[in-house]
């Protein structure tokens, strides 16, 4: 689980964060900046695919492989032609290019994720999955300090388009682990459908219909104020994560600074958060860490407008980041131990794309807008705006909550 989730987390800032301070170092305008983060929207509609990848076996590789490791590889080979195309292209010239390499990207990454959630759902029983889930972030993590602060320090002291091939090359983690894993026993055997009406039928019916159905059926009435919740839960992080690289180079901070800083330092914070999140999961349950993380990353918001007011001052930098990113690993770390407890095993990749693309999916429509506010008034409005977006979390988590005790 640790190199799998080296392997997800990799992709996702090179088509996110970093990928908008290389934007913004080539001189991009913001609004365009922020429409690049729609890239994102990609891993938030990932469930349309999601029977596709649970149920159905491809040619050669799935007989090879299995069903999850096939999938794996299959969406890791696909990040890794997105990142060489990348590393070929200029902003100034094929930002249109750009934009297409990096949809393959995130394509192929939000592929991948579907893959390995099943894998590590179907590895373990429920009593594992904390830890499970703790591995696994602490690879992803791990991996966005590579993609967040190794692709800053290659920039800066070779190019943008060496930063990219290495990371290209970095995918090779992903490649052989899934080469080499076992195939996970839980879930149910894939399907192959054939052409006749009926076969079709029943696939349709299983893989598509039944994880839905099964969701509703088990949550009732209160289901649509889970997937509210689930919905709303990271709106505001996810919303300000695209300009946080150009705020900072704006602001007047070097890349090196910036990897310093946000990336590394940021890394162990995230890892430190993550890891108290665990332990209070651990002893109070999911719910109240779901509490106390929705307003932690709410507040936040309102340290970088002050950052932004104060101007590049390296301690108020650390102070900010130290606070996002606490808040952010445990409201996380949280959050996955909630939506895999939601899960059935018999639909386990689609039900938890179905969680996972709903999580993402408000955030990500409108970060795209982010570059555009940001241009029409300031980076103090802009976070404002991120952190009363985090309000409805917070009421919504009280919710939630209360519903279960009452429940239990």
């Amino acid at each position: 689980m640790f190199f799998l989730g080296f392997a997800a987390g990799l992709p996702f800032l090179l088509v996110f964060s970093t990928l908008s301070a290389w934007l913004s170092d080539y001189g991009i305008e913001k609004t365009t900046i922020g429409f690049f983060g729609w890239v994102g929207i990609t891993y938030s509609i990932k469930v349309l695919w999601s029977p596709i990848v649970d149920q159905l076996s491809l040619p050669y590789l799935g007989t090879k492989l299995g069903q999850r490791r096939s999938w794996m590889l299959a969406g890791q080979l696909g990040i890794a032609l997105g990142l060489l195309l990348l590393a070929l292209l200029d902003p100034q010239q094929h930002i249109a290019l750009i934009a297409l390499a990096a949809l393959l990207v995130a394509f192929s990454s939000s592929t991948q994720d579907i893959a390995i959630d099943a894998f590590r759902i179907e590895s373990a029983i429920q009593e594992f999955q904390g830890a499970m889930s703790a591995t696994y972030i602490f690879g992803y993590r791990l991996a966005l300090l590579v993609a967040g602060a190794g692709a800053l320090y290659i920039a800066e002291f070779f190019s943008w388009s060496a930063s990219y091939l290495c990371m290209a090359g970095l995918m090779l983690i992903g490649i052989i682990t899934s080469l080499i894993v076992r195939e996970p026993n839980g879930g149910d055997a894939s399907l192959t459908p054939r052409s006749d009406h009926d076969t079709l039928l029943q696939w349709f019916r299983h893989a598509v219909i039944a994880p839905f159905s099964d969701f509703f059926k088990r949550q009732g009435s209160f289901a649509l104020m889970i997937l509210a919740f689930i919905a709303l839960f990271r709106l505001s992080d996810i919303t300000m994560g695209i300009m946080a690289n150009p705020f900072y180079l704006d602001l007047g901070f070097s890349k090196t600074e910036i990897a310093d800083i946000g990336k590394v330092f940021g890394f162990f914070m995230t890892i430190a958060g993550s890891f108290f999140g665990g332990l209070l999961v651990i002893r109070y349950g999911v719910y109240k860490p779901l509490v106390a993380g929705a307003i932690m990353v709410a507040a936040t918001n309102l340290l970088f407008v002050a950052l932004a007011n104060i101007g590049p001052d390296i301690y108020w930098l650390m102070a900010t980041i130290s606070a996002d990113n606490l808040s952010a690993g445990l409201a996380n770390a949280a959050f996955i131990a909630y939506l895999s407890g939601l899960t059935n095993r018999a639909y386990t990749a689609t039900q938890y794309a179905l969680f996972s693309s709903i999580m993402t999916l408000p955030g990500k429509s409108l970060s795209g807008f982010s570059g555009l506010i940001i241009d029409i008034s300031s980076y103090q409005s802009f976070f404002l705006y991120a952190a009363v977006m985090g309000i409805p979390a917070i009421i919504l988590a009280v919710i939630v909550m209360r519903h279960d005790r009452a429940r239990n």
